[in-house]
């Protein structure tokens, strides 16, 4: 069940755009990302470990990333809520592993496509990061604020968002125009 955001419980919100040099029509976020290999993943951001897809018990598509965001490891389980061509929206109760021990943090992360002209798609990636019960009372026993936590977490996420979408847009822009990963970026 999805965690609202609320001002007692974010941690984080990163939105960050790139233009693709191909028509929305041949723009499939929803297919790039169910396909996507895991070098593809590795190359769009040197904080990315691994990633694969998977499903949950009722059949409904995961993708499965480990990362580093900041000094965190981070093991996503995303859900897929939505996935078209032009938009991807999913839902993870995420591992998030520090020198300080392990919690959970929930992480919603939307992909999305708009058109701007017949030769161009903007390529848009929304992260948003919110405590759950069990990540407020790590941070208590730790003595760390939720302020705290919400600056270092919204720090790492928007340098690591600025990092990723650029070569997410160019790998699904090479996927939309020649059927491919693994092209130069």
């Amino acid at each position: 069940m999805e965690i609202l955001q609320t001002p007692e419980n974010a941690l984080s919100a990163s939105t960050v755009s790139a233009v693709m040099n191909a028509p929305i029509e041949k723009i499939n976020i929803a297919d790039w990302l169910l396909n996507l290999p895991d070098a593809e993943y590795q190359r769009c951001s040197v904080n990315h470990i691994a990633a694969g897809i998977t499903s949950n018990f009722e059949g409904i598509p995961m993708s499965i990333n480990v990362e580093y965001v900041g000094t965190a490891l981070v093991v996503q389980h995303y859900i897929f809520d939505e996935y078209r061509a032009d938009y991807c929206r999913m839902l993870s109760i995420s591992d998030t592993i520090t020198a300080g021990g392990r919690s959970k943090v929930q992480v919603l992360w939307e992909l999305k496509a708009d058109k701007i002209d017949d030769k161009t798609t903007q390529f848009t990636n929304t992260i948003h990061a919110t405590a759950t019960s069990e990540f407020l009372d790590f941070i208590k026993q730790h003595g760390i604020s939720l302020a705290d936590a919400a600056k270092a977490r919204q720090d790492a996420s928007d340098a690591h968002n600025h990092e990723e979408t650029p070569l997410f847009a160019k790998s699904i822009e090479n996927k939309a125009l020649f059927g491919k990963y693994n092209l130069p970026f």
